[in-house]
């Protein structure tokens, strides 16, 4: 059996970030991910006034629930999509000030639209400085009342997180009224920590009812990536081995866990326990067809390892997966094809079929996924390469060298 030490969680620490700084008192965050996300957050809301200690395994967040100290300020967001969306939310409701946020060419890309369609309903001065519904854009804070909002959120769960996450810092709280969902396990993410910092949402069916009073600060522990985990579940149902990761288990708050059991449906087996999660390989991968709409960020990772299966794979609903970093569909699809794979596509769909895969350049469109997931395929098919290797730096810097470490402990047994 291996045991592998996964970082932190992305998408914890970045909600992590936004709450300690909205906090009345000092934050301590236990085993944080450091990756150029998580510091590009942190770098935001440095430049924002916040004060923001950075130690090895321990990051140390000085709340202002009244707003930035700055009152005016320039943020560049790099390629995180939480800090794109989360901080522009955070500063809407300070007092006064002038906010102007950028990102990456590949950020600018992806849409912002719902959160800035319902920013704007609440209030806000917010303005595009390029394409409507994109980065870059400013805000020109005055508080923010509160009420209510209808939000779309069938293209990110994030701009829920957002406006759940801005309501007690409005002064009559929000009722968001959701017409759409996808990936609904982050916004249970969210309603956790949100508790964990002394708020409680109210939700009845798709009614989510915030009160205001803002948050309380607290020493909070991040839990290992779900989302990283599974590359190496992945791995062990592949190669015949088994796997442990501890720091994951039932009372785990990431969906994204649940891509064991799409790992157990496969012919892997799988323990959830307590405290740990452990894959074992029973000899074989069994082709299936699954709906992956909560759990998307770990599909290319279900698609690196399809043609290996005896039977065809079939990945539904995840249309949300063509607005990521890249369009993540077509960018498994390809390189699949180029390694020989049979692939058919639809709009929120993908079929691999079993084959031999033969080695290949992997085109990662800059996306991190895209690297991690194929080279899980790689322990399989010897001699991939990746046009960009180092886009990992954005959830996980030393994924190349922890996966060798990994791979050579497998040839060795």
């Amino acid at each position: 059996m291996t045991v592998i030490d996964i970082p932190g969680s992305k998408s914890v620490t970045a909600r992590a970030l936004f709450l300690a700084a909205a906090a009345d008192g000092a934050t301590t965050l236990l085993r944080p991910l450091r990756s150029d996300d998580t510091e590009g957050f942190a770098e935001g809301l440095r430049n924002l006034g916040y004060a923001v200690e950075q130690e090895a395994g321990r990051w140390r967040v000085q709340g202002r629930p009244a707003g930035p100290a700055a009152t005016e300020a320039d943020v560049y967001c790099r390629d995180g999509a939480t800090t794109a969306r989360f901080l522009p939310t955070l500063v809407a409701a300070a007092a006064s000030g002038t906010y102007r946020f950028d990102a990456s060419a590949q950020m600018r890309r992806r849409p912002l639209a719902p959160l800035t369609r319902a920013l704007t309903a609440l209030g806000v001065d917010l303005r595009h400085g390029g394409a409507e519904g994109h980065h870059p854009l400013t805000v020109r804070a005055a508080g923010i009342e509160g009420g209510e909002l209808t939000l779309d959120a069938g293209e990110s769960s994030q701009y829920l997180t957002a406006l759940l996450m801005l309501g007690p810092l409005t002064a009559k709280g929000l009722r968001i009224e959701v017409t759409e969902l996808v990936s609904a396990p982050y916004v249970e993410i969210t309603l956790a920590m949100m508790r964990d910092f002394g708020v409680e949402v109210e939700r009845e069916g798709n009614t989510y009812t915030v009160p205001p009073g803002g948050y309380r600060a607290t020493t909070y522990a991040v839990e290992p990536d779900a989302s990283t985990a599974g590359y190496f579940f992945a791995a062990a149902a592949l190669t015949g081995r088994e796997v442990t990761v501890p720091g994951l288990g039932t009372g785990a708050l990431q969906g994204d866990l649940r891509f064991v059991d799409v790992l157990r449906d496969m012919g892997a087996a799988v323990d959830v326990g307590p405290d740990a999660t452990t894959v074992r390989s029973t000899g074989r991968l069994r082709g299936i067809t699954v709906n992956m709409r909560d759990i998307s960020d770990t599909m290319p990772t279900l698609a690196a390892i399809a043609p290996y299966a005896d039977g065809p794979v079939v990945i539904e609903d995840v249309a949300n997966t063509r607005v990521k970093e890249c369009d993540r569909l077509e960018a498994c699809a390809g390189n699949l094809r180029a390694m020989g794979i049979t692939v058919h596509t639809g709009p929120d769909r993908i079929e691999i079929h079993p084959g031999t895969p033969k080695p290949t350049e992997i085109a990662t469109h800059g996306d991190h996924r895209i690297v991690m997931s194929f080279a899980v395929a790689g322990l399989r098919t010897p001699g991939l390469t990746y046009d960009d290797p180092g886009c990992v730096r954005k959830t996980f810097p030393r994924f190349h060298e922890v996966f060798a470490d990994f791979a050579h402990g497998l040839q060795g047994r």
